[in-house]
């Protein structure tokens, strides 16, 4: 009797570059921003890109970023929070009182203004989770009373001036430690500025090649080498474009180190760890999620918490920038950090987003408020300009779901 060998088991399928295709829902947005850039560079006449006007772009709308960091989770989650804005507002007070009125030392002001956005967020978190009211009701209420908290401390007067360190985190700049170095017909730049600049851009070079490495290795398909270079090109040059302006300024912000920070640690928290996959589980499929073993609650009330952190993280730049509490600090604020969101591809569902969406939505915002103001455009046209960009945010990817269907 014969004894038949086993055939020799088959390798894996090696993965293959695919065509290239150009994909609207995750690229739209990039591709959006460079040509409102592009337009409001011809419009102004350069004035844009100045090196200055740079730097006053993310100085002036930090706080809004660092809320739209917090705003995209929540939202990746399924909810909302339209309390963002006077959770900023009653923050920056504590903080006015801490520092200016109690005379604590700045850091130890910051730290306990930071645990008081911890327990903001934690009540708020427990209505949600626990108790089970609709974030959408639980925000609303919390807009208005941390509102009327902010009025009680603050009445109709402003509390300041800030200590110089707060105002230097707002406000500030990198301090030119290594000198200028030419850069010809650009004129001088700090050395530090550029390195610090290259060293982001060889980090993100170093990332996307283990990326790419990695799901080749699990039989994944990849763009082709040329596409994959060609992207890493052009957000080197965009990353090392923006730090020469700034470099030839003077140096890179403060606010942009700290967005920096943010930035990397909160994308690598959303994409790389246990915790970002159950948020966005939770919002692709509640239930799903439960069946899986995620304990929704659990994830739903520590998202708030961390909005509530980064709400008083915002409120201590704005007072700072502005060297004041004021009672009518944070206004809107909230609008404009879901606005940030969803131009940055959030879905109203839930479950779809990204970090660097939101920053980018945020700048989007950032831009139109800018070049709109350097053209000498009234209010009420800037308003229309964002209410409609949002609108075609919204309906381009409900159009770019329906496609894919």
């Amino acid at each position: 009797m014969s004894v038949k060998t086993a055939a020799p088991a088959q390798a894996g399928p090696a993965a293959a570059p695919r065509r290239f295709r150009f994909n609207l829902r995750q690229s739209g947005i990039y591709v959006a921003f460079a040509l409102i850039v592009v337009l409001f560079t011809v419009i102004t006449d350069g004035a844009l890109l100045e090196p200055q006007n740079i730097s006053n772009i993310i100085v002036q709308n930090s706080y809004i970023l660092i809320l739209a960091v917090g705003m995209i989770l929540v939202i990746i989650a399924g909810h909302i929070d339209l309390s963002a804005g006077s959770v900023v507002a009653v923050t920056g007070a504590l903080c006015a009182v801490l520092t200016v009125q109690a005379g604590l030392p700045w850091g130890l002001a910051v730290l306990i203004t930071l645990g008081a956005g911890a327990l903001i967020g934690a009540w708020q978190g427990y209505w949600v989770a626990y108790f089970g009211i609709p974030a959408f009701i639980v925000t609303l209420a919390g807009m208005l009373v941390f509102r009327a908290l902010t009025l009680t401390v603050l009445g109709n007067q402003g509390i300041g001036p800030f200590p110089q360190e707060i105002r230097t985190l707002s406000n500030g700049f990198v301090e030119g430690y290594l000198g200028n170095v030419g850069l010809g017909p650009l004129g001088g730049a700090d050395l530090l500025s550029l390195l610090v600049g290259l060293g982001v851009v060889a980090g993100l070079v170093g990332a996307q090649w283990r990326a790419r490495a990695g799901r080749i290795g699990y039989g994944q398909t990849v763009d082709p080498m040329w596409v994959f270079v060609a992207k890493l090109a052009g957000a080197g040059l965009v990353v090392m474009a923006v730090v020469v302006q700034l470099a030839r300024f003077r140096n890179l912000p403060w606010v942009l180190v700290l967005l920096a920070v943010l930035v990397i640690g909160y994308s690598l928290v959303a994409n790389r760890t246990v915790f970002g996959r159950r948020v966005y589980a939770v919002g692709g499929n509640v239930q799903a999620a439960t069946l899986s073993g995620v304990n929704v609650k659990s994830v739903t009330f520590w998202i708030f918490v961390n909005m509530g952190v980064l709400g008083a993280l915002a409120g201590v730049v704005f007072a700072g920038r502005l060297n004041q509490a004021g009672p009518t600090a944070g206004f809107n604020f909230e609008l404009d950090a879901i606005a940030a969101a969803f131009i940055g591809g959030a879905a109203v569902q839930g479950g779809v987003g990204k970090v660097v969406g939101a920053i980018t939505g945020g700048l989007i915002m950032a831009v139109i408020n800018n070049g709109m103001s350097l053209i000498g455009a009234q209010s009420e046209k800037v308003m229309l300009v964002k209410g409609l960009v949002l609108l075609a945010a919204v309906a381009y990817d409900v159009w770019t779901k329906r496609r894919n269907r």
